[in-house]
């Protein structure tokens, strides 16, 4: 399962090749420390050079990009989060000893864990590494799926002749190079399939390693919780443990027609995966559904004038994240959040896509003149969907003759940006919601 030692009747009765994951050599060896280096970081399994399906996952990604660009912060609980109103983005594993979570709110991760040092996610920032840590991937095999800026499954299926090792040796060199040159870590799932790479990660974190092969799962996986089935929420969970079923092996036990009977396509899920089987394959590329930007407010605003800058300045940030990724959108939503925590959202379609701040402000501006009547916002945002090739962007406007001057004017501040950063040209409304301190 771990690297602990045999996981089967078979492993035992003959000896493994340890994996030293520090240094890379591979011996029959008892267990304790690596011949070679003197490492305890050793993974033996039975299954370990059979397994191709990895799952990797940056160790508490936002937090370890600060602690690296500041050394001063390595031995300190760090939290990268919003405003007192906010929520907590990631932390790092000291501040989690003191029990913050990612996702609780600010007010309460400062009560659990007062002298955290705080800071302002920077996403451009951890964008650029993660991209860093996908181009090494990418060089691995191209069967790279992503499925957030700092995890993704690989399949490294048939990849031995390439790189002249197992999945499990190129994937132990993986973490040790992106840790080395990166200055982040990472930790690695090794199985037979997705749904127990993923499982696997967590298992050993941080600069964890660790392998669930096929002949143990159904064990392994008995005693779990049934939320660590992929697609298994609060709600769900709360739906099975209303029948009597909190623990995988539970579900083991069940005829799988059963569970298709009570609780249909998902029921088709449950039967598969509690046995550890899981067919999907490692796909390489999803395409974005929507391209979006929010923020959550110090304290609640009220009116249009407040919140117009706000949006602008969002407005900003949504169309250079589809410029960056050369894409266009038809329909603009408009998010907001009422005081009371009440969730409103509003879309409206162009007639062509665009990739313009102008644009997606001008109708997310209307959208917000029709909700904005008084009541008090806690958090607002912008979002485009309908993505199409940035090609297809802001055709030019019979209708409203000024649209091309708009669209030239920010396609020079574009240029200027790209040139001298971001704050070197700002609108008017950015910068007045700047100074009142609201984004």
């Amino acid at each position: 399962m771990t690297d602990a030692g045999p996981t089967t009747a078979s492993a035992a009765a003959s000896p493994l090749r340890g994996l030293c994951r520090d240094c890379g050599h591979r011996s029959p060896t008892p267990r304790g420390r690596c011949p070679h280096c003197g490492s305890p970081r050793l993974v033996r399994h039975a299954e370990l050079d059979q397994l191709a399906i990895a799952h990797v996952d940056c160790d508490a990604f936002f937090a370890s990009v600060e602690k690296r660009d500041n050394p001063a912060l390595a031995d300190l609980p760090v939290i990268v989060g919003g405003g007192t109103r906010g929520v907590v983005s990631t932390c790092c594993y000291i501040a989690r000893i003191h029990g913050v979570r990612s996702a609780m709110p600010m007010f309460k991760a400062l009560e659990a864990c007062p002298q955290a040092v705080v800071i302002k996610p920077d996403l451009a920032k951890y964008s650029a590494v993660g991209r860093q840590i996908r181009e090494r991937m990418l060089a691995l095999t191209p069967l790279v799926e992503p499925l957030s800026i700092d995890e993704a499954f690989l399949d490294l299926s048939g990849t031995e002749r390439l790189h002249h090792a197992s999945p499990a040796e190129v994937m132990a060199r993986f973490a040790r190079e992106v840790e080395r040159d990166i200055g982040v870590t990472v930790s690695v799932g090794l199985a037979p399939n997705k749904f127990l790479a993923k499982i696997a990660s967590e298992l050993d974190k941080p600069r964890g390693f660790a392998v669930i092969g096929k002949a143990e799962a159904r064990d392994f996986l008995k005693d779990r919780s049934v939320s660590v089935i992929w697609g298994v929420g609060k709600v769900f969970q709360a739906r099975l443990a209303a029948d009597g079923l909190t623990t995988i092996g539970q579900l083991q036990q069940m005829d799988p027609s059963d569970l298709i009977r009570r609780y249909g396509t998902m029921g088709i899920r449950l039967a598969k995966l509690c046995q550890g089987e899981d067919d999907r394959s490692v796909t390489p590329s999803r395409p974005a559904k929507s391209v979006s930007a929010e923020t959550t407010f110090n304290t609640d605003l009220i009116s249009l004038g407040d919140l117009r800058p706000v949006l602008r300045d969002l407005s900003e940030t949504v169309a250079r994240r589809l410029k960056a990724s050369d894409l266009a959108g038809r329909t603009v939503t408009l998010k907001l959040k009422t005081s009371r925590f009440r969730l409103i959202t509003r879309s409206r379609q162009l007639a062509d896509p665009t990739h313009l701040a102008d644009r997606i402000f001008r109708l997310g501006d209307e959208l917000l003149a029709d909700v904005a009547t008084g009541e008090a916002f806690r958090l607002i945002g912008i979002g485009v969907s309908d993505l199409s090739s940035g090609a297809t962007a802001d055709p030019a406007d019979l209708v409203d003759e000024d649209a091309e001057r708009r669209a030239k004017a920010e396609r020079a501040m574009d240029k200027v940006r790209e040139k001298f950063g971001k704050a070197a040209v700002e609108t008017g409304l950015v910068h007045a919601a700047k100074t009142r301190g609201r984004t």
